[in-house]
């Protein structure tokens, strides 16, 4: 019986070779039992930005209420005119294939080590026996707090001198997403009624990580997932997905999809800035899905605070509330928890607070 997915198996690392050809049965590593599927599309306005960068204060108004409804709601929105170069955005989706497209053997030089974030995985399988993921993943850190340009480094070191361009093209991404999430992190500081510059001094030496994920096409789409439901841990996400679509959400007791968008780059909160507001924006379950007949792309990037800085909301958002609704922690515990001791989902931040009080009880 010929294999749907051929795992090359080396120093306990496996490797996404090849999506099937002629398969009897599906693979049940990979099978999801019970999936739902999406009921509806998630219908909200985009959020654009122009006028903020231009420092006009009406439209700033403007696009921070549009966030706020959107965190209040379900912690999803996109964003436009992101002044991001759509050639940087480009460049950074074509040299995925880059990578993607080597031999299993090469990829593994980058295989991702056990309780890293950095690396390559081949459907997570280093991680995990059952629920795989269908999907590929290259992840790597970046950080301003050096002179030299870590991506490019990351790529040299790891893949050679052949990988210069492409650790360029991840440099100059990055630094754009740096970009851009300041001024959502001032958007969401404007939208909580803070001292706007606040998330944005807390996150100014922070470590984030770029995963480029690739979703090879499947033959039974409706038995698996590319990303199993989650939320996020981190403080928040920008998403640059392909015009193929797959990402849902969980709000309103139904899947949603959220289309592509041309243009658009998705930003949703994760666990992290949850407790950074004080619990009053949600970060929100979602997945992605895959198609049976074309690949999918896409580019995640998660900004995280320095990994020793304690995540403590603004007092004022303690006194609205009249209570601190999660105790002080620090990016590193939570992030080594999801890694080491549970997978995450609907609960991570929660399960995460639990587990940290009984080890220190």
């Amino acid at each position: 019986m010929d294999s749907p997915l051929k795992f090359q198996e080396q120093s306990k690392g496996f490797s996404f070779e090849s999506v099937f050809d002629k398969q009897a049965g599906f693979p049940k590593e990979f099978l999801w039992p019970d999936l739902v599927s999406a009921q509806q599309e998630l219908s909200e306005p985009p959020v654009d930005l122009e006028g903020f960068f231009k420092g006009d204060d009406e439209a700033t108004k403007q696009a921070a209420n549009i966030i706020k409804d959107a965190c209040l709601s379900h912690g999803f929105f996109q964003v436009i005119n992101h002044g991001v170069d759509p050639d940087i955005i480009r460049d950074a989706e074509n040299y995925m294939d880059h990578f993607f497209m080597l031999p299993a053997p090469e990829k593994l030089k980058a295989r991702r080590k056990p309780g890293s974030l950095c690396g390559y995985s081949g459907a997570h399988a280093d991680r995990y026996a059952s629920k795989l993921p269908w999907k590929e993943t290259l992840s790597f850190r970046y950080h301003e707090n050096s002179s030299d340009p870590v991506v490019l480094d990351f790529f040299k070191s790891i893949l050679g001198k052949d990988f210069e361009e492409t650790g360029m093209t991840y440099q100059k991404y990055c630094e754009a997403m740096m970009d851009l999430s300041f001024a959502i992190l001032e958007l969401l500081a404007i939208s909580l009624g803070v001292d706007r510059k606040i998330y944005r001094k807390f996150f100014e030496d922070g470590y984030s990580i770029l995963r480029c994920n690739l979703y090879p096409p499947c033959q039974e789409p409706g038995n698996t997932l590319g990303t199993g439901p989650h939320c996020d841990s981190n403080s928040i996400t920008i998403l640059h997905q392909d015009q193929v679509g797959g990402l849902e959400i969980f709000t309103d007791s139904v899947w949603q999809t959220i289309p592509p968008l041309k243009g658009a780059l998705i930003i949703n909160i994760g666990d992290t800035f949850t407790a950074l507001s004080n619990g009053k924006y949600k970060s929100c379950l979602h997945r992605a899905m895959v198609n049976k007949h074309e690949q999918r792309k896409s580019l995640a990037f998660f900004l995280s605070p320095r990994e020793d800085k304690v995540v403590r909301p603004p007092q004022e958002l303690v006194c609205s509330a009249g209570k601190r609704m999660y105790p002080d922690f620090t990016w590193l515990n939570l992030s080594r928890f999801v890694q080491n001791h549970y997978r995450a989902d609907d609960n991570t931040l929660q399960s995460f607070i639990n587990w940290s009080q009984s080890v220190n009880t």
